[in-house]
């Protein structure tokens, strides 16, 4: 890849680091809020990272509305639903506190607000012509990277079927990146969310859509992930290995916001729409089996991962470097506490041509570094088995 090839990089505002959050009325005002939106939900508001932002809020004199109907992986109805309590109460910004799923959700309300049709309206690739309303993210996962990124995935509940919805106009005003909010996160979701980081640095790295400035971002966000994932599991009250967590997960949301994605996740779409099954869960099946599809077409990308969580640099065998890459991948996997197949997890052997049928529809397809017809996703599904 030539580094004058042409390439575009497309970040928001960020703040990072402890008590960024409590900034969120401030920036509020910047943006001349006159009723704010606060999308959000239960867990959230039981954890009291809202507390937080509806008093920075009442210190700047600024009125607002809570939304907290937002499911795990958000639903076309729930947009629809926070679309319009947004119109009814003429709010003007939008504060999205919370993971991937309701930094989503509230995507989905600015774009309804602002375009006025049916949010599954606008899947795929610049569709959107008026840009959304001002958003500010407080995420409170170390995964999705959904508070710099122009993505968000809504699930269609007709179809069974996570889409995606990527423009420039997704790309939130200010992201405020508090390492402070993962103390909260469960192990199991902490694994999740870490995984999923991990996964969108991998597959930005090998993206046919990569560039030298993604693939910094990208390969820093994997030596953070793999050195600090588990420990950081392991001991949630430790604020250096959170703030390395939520680090890698904003280095590996700047590249694949603008790198794009791979097979991993068009295919955890939809299986995630269909079961409705955990992101991050999905993420973790089918990472090493997408790595073996894909290892042939991008053998010096992967290659360099190997250098960063499987290997010595002396090893020259490339069998043995796909292999020691496949391994590390695993232990990695299997030691956040993710040990499941997709049999695991629910899945039929009858539901693959379905899943493939869904996944190949998907335009992450477009950036993976091997092309992938049918057949072959159904294969890595049956391989997943």
């Amino acid at each position: 890849m030539s580094d004058l090839v042409l390439r575009k990089f497309l970040i928001p505002e960020f703040i990072f680091g402890i008590d960024a959050r409590k900034l969120a009325g401030h920036y509020a005002r910047n943006l001349g809020a006159g009723m704010v939106f606060i999308v959000t939900d239960i867990n959230i508001i039981a954890s009291g990272w809202v507390d937080d932002i509806t008093m920075a809020l009442r210190e700047e004199n600024i009125p607002f509305i809570i939304f907290s109907n937002v499911s795990p992986n958000p639903r076309d109805t729930e947009v629809m639903n926070g679309a319009q309590l947004y119109k009814l109460h003429k709010c003007d910004v939008i504060i999205a506190v919370g993971g991937g799923s309701v930094i989503d959700c509230a995507k989905g309300v600015g774009i309804v607000a602002s375009n006025f049709k049916h949010i599954l309206s606008y899947e795929g690739v610049d569709r959107i012509a008026v840009p959304m309303p001002p958003l500010i993210c407080v995420p409170t996962t170390g995964g999705s990277s959904a508070d710099v990124s122009q993505f968000a995935i809504i699930n269609n509940t007709v179809d069974r079927l996570k889409i995606a919805i990527i423009s420039k106009s997704l790309v939130p005003d200010i992201a405020l990146v508090d390492p402070v909010t993962l103390t909260t996160l469960n192990p199991l979701l902490s694994a999740y969310t870490g995984i999923d980081a991990m996964v969108h640095a991998i597959e930005a790295y090998v993206s046919n859509a990569s560039s030298v400035f993604t693939d910094m971002h990208a390969i820093k966000a994997i030596e953070l992930i793999n050195t600090h994932l588990i420990d950081s599991i392991n001991q949630p009250q430790n604020m250096e290995l959170k703030s390395k967590i939520m680090l890698g997960s904003l280095h590996a949301g700047l590249a694949f916001s603008n790198a794009s994605l791979g097979c991993v996740h068009s295919m955890a779409h939809s299986l995630g729409g269909y079961l409705d099954i955990p992101h991050g869960l999905c993420n973790a099946i089918l990472l090493p089996h997408v790595i073996e599809f894909n290892y042939n077409a991008a053998p010096e990308k992967y290659n360099e991962i190997s250098k960063i969580i499987g290997y010595s640099k002396s090893i020259n065998s490339q069998k043995l470097k796909r292999k020691m890459l496949l391994e590390a991948v695993n232990r990695l996997v299997i030691a956040s506490g993710i040990d499941f197949s997709l049999r695991d997890v629910g899945v039929k052997t009858e539901n693959i041509p379905n899943l493939a049928n869904k996944a190949i529809k998907d335009p992450c397809n477009a950036t993976n570094p091997r092309m992938p017809v049918i057949n072959d996703l159904e294969v890595i599904y049956k391989e997943a088995f």
